[in-house]
């Protein structure tokens, strides 16, 4: 069942993406972001009342951080929905899981590079052995740290390499900013994901976590507006945007209980994986909706993102079994 869940989040954020997409012709992205907000605040209000989930925090500073950032990926996804084809748009944002990696390699690293220049910096051990000896050890450890670290490593290349195919057809189109604007978004998700996960930390429940970051969101958004201005309201077309924040938090509320639902490593893993759907639901929706023209070398650039997200997902678990769920 917790399968069915995860599937179901993944084509409710899809469609929301299709809202997005759709809005977007009528509405800037600060707009867009205004109302995502504002929706999400109303619905996830009333959801935390029928849960009887207070609202009050004892952390709001880590609420407001998690809120800026994840308002950064959120607008910088929003504004690659806009100019990309959906799939493309959607697929950029799911290398969060492959950034997440990056930082899972970067720190694995350093530590041992830090251990290592301790104890080479340290006082001498008593030891028979020659401190050539001791030396050669820290630099075989290293090495051996280094070496663990090679499947991620490959898995993440991958992916990069998969990144170049798949904006190779949109800088033929002059899409290059949004393509980069839309590997941003993915960027900023792995940030907030790691404030979520240290929120979770600290007892934090799910939901007044989002509804915090609804808060953030329609902030964020009506200061944009500020900035932007407002378009000319039509309400046939302002139809897109109720939708747009429901689909969000009901695609995030779907996410969770696919999640509180693994009793073991191998179910959370199964979960994080099946979230990839989402580029498939998104990738029909750009043929059949939008009639995308995604040339074979984006297809094959989506492919291998969504393998090589998969294998630095199950990696990155295997490194961290008790890492909790990743959050869009």
């Amino acid at each position: 069942m917790q399968a069915v869940w995860m599937i179901l989040s993944s084509f409710l954020f899809a469609s929301m993406g299709v809202c997005v997409k759709f809005a977007s012709a009528h509405f800037n992205s600060a707009e867009l972001v205004f109302y995502r907000g504002l929706i999400g605040i109303a619905f996830m209000a009333a959801y935390a009342h029928a849960r009887g989930t207070p609202l009050a925090t004892r952390v709001p500073a880590m609420h407001a951080w998690r809120s800026v950032v994840g308002v950064v990926a959120l607008s910088a996804w929003f504004y690659a929905i806009a100019h990309l084809p959906l799939a493309t748009a959607m697929t950029l944002n799911y290398m969060s899981s492959v950034w997440i990696a990056c930082f899972l390699v970067g720190g694995a690293l350093m530590s041992a590079g830090v251990k290592a220049g301790e104890r080479r910096d340290g006082p001498p051990l008593a030891s028979s052995a020659p401190s050539g000896g001791s030396e050669l050890r820290e630099a075989r450890s290293v090495g051996a740290k280094t070496a663990s670290q090679g499947p991620l490593v490959l898995a993440i290349l991958a992916s990069f390499g998969g990144v170049v195919l798949l904006l190779r057809p949109s800088m033929d189109q002059d899409q290059t900013f949004a393509g980069l604007i839309g590997l941003l978004s993915g960027l900023g998700a792995a940030f907030a994901y790691m404030q979520v996960m240290a929120l979770s930390r600290l007892g934090e429940p799910e939901t007044r976590t989002v509804f915090y970051f609804a808060v953030g969101t329609a902030v964020a958004g009506a200061l944009g507006m500020v900035l932007m201005g407002v378009s000319p309201w039509d309400w046939q077309q302002a139809l897109w945007l109720p939708p747009l924040g429901i689909l969000a938090s009901l695609g995030q509320l779907a996410m969770t209980k696919a999640y509180s639902m693994s009793e073991n490593h191998g179910g959370t893993l199964m979960v994080a994986n099946l979230q990839y759907s989402g580029i498939v639901f998104a990738a029909l929706y750009s043929l059949i909706l939008f009639g995308d023209n995604i040339p074979l070398m984006g297809w094959a650039g989506m492919a291998l993102i969504i393998v090589s997200a998969v294998a630095a997902t199950a990696l990155r678990a295997r490194a961290a079994p008790d890492a909790p769920a990743e959050e869009h």
